[in-house]
Parts: C-alpha cells; structure tokens; sequence
C-alpha cells in the first residue's frame, strides 16, 4: 500500500516538488491516523469515513481509553489485515495510544486530544481535576 503522507491536515512535501509518499507498514499507519482523527460524517459524499474518537471528550477520563479501542475497532473494521489490540488514554498527556497489529508487525497510532478534534474546555480539565 502506497499513500500521501499527512502533518496537520496538509500533504507532507518530499523536497523535490511533489508530496512524499509512505509504503508498507508505515502507509498503513498513515491510513489509520488519517481515519482516526477523521470526523465520522465529516465527508458528506462518504459519511462512513472517520471516527467517533472525537466524542471521547464527554466521556470519565477512566472510561476514555475502553471506549477509544472500541471507536478504534468500529473505524479500522474495513481495513485489511489490521487488528485493534486495545487503546490506553493517559490523562497527564492528553493522549490515546491505540494498540495495533498488521500481517504479525505490531503498531501504535498515539493521537493528543487536539488531533482528536477537542476544544480546550475548563470542564475537561476540572474533570480531570488538574484545576
């Protein structure tokens, strides 16, 4: 699998005038952070693409990483010879480390709450008590 690596929402350029470009394992990776912090619905004319991943900022940050994996597995349930072995959510970091496996090769696609699409909101952080 060949695909065009992403930063931030913009294609990544290679240095020689065009984009550049991830194979194998690691275009696979690309593929699964691209659909992990895709809003589901946010593409009207494929409304199946991207995740929920976005609403874990209303859930305890206890049940976070459950029902990240479970976002994670719904999302990634298309994808050829890729598993979603569990997510972990580490409040101090605000991130979520999704555990991953494709053809044997273990992966980890880790998403910070603002590629998840959160807002900075004084009520994530009372909740989680760092206020």
């Amino acid at each position: 699998m060949t695909v065009t690596q992403l930063r931030e929402g913009d294609y990544r350029p290679d240095g020689a005038g065009g984009f550049a470009l991830a194979t194998g394992g690691a275009g696979v990776l690309e593929r699964v952070l691209f659909l992990l912090t895709a809003r589901r619905g946010g593409f009207p004319l494929l409304p199946e693409v991207g995740s929920r991943l976005y609403l874990l900022s209303r859930a305890r940050p206890s049940a976070r990483g459950a029902l990240g994996a479970s976002y994670a597995a719904e999302t990634l349930a298309g994808e050829e010879n890729l598993r979603v072995l569990g997510a972990v959510w580490t409040e101090e970091t605000r991130t979520l480390t999704v555990e991953l496996e494709w053809q044997g090769e273990p992966m980890q696609a880790v998403l910070d709450a603002a590629a998840l699409g959160w807002q900075d909101r004084q009520e994530d952080r009372q909740e989680a008590g760092s206020i």
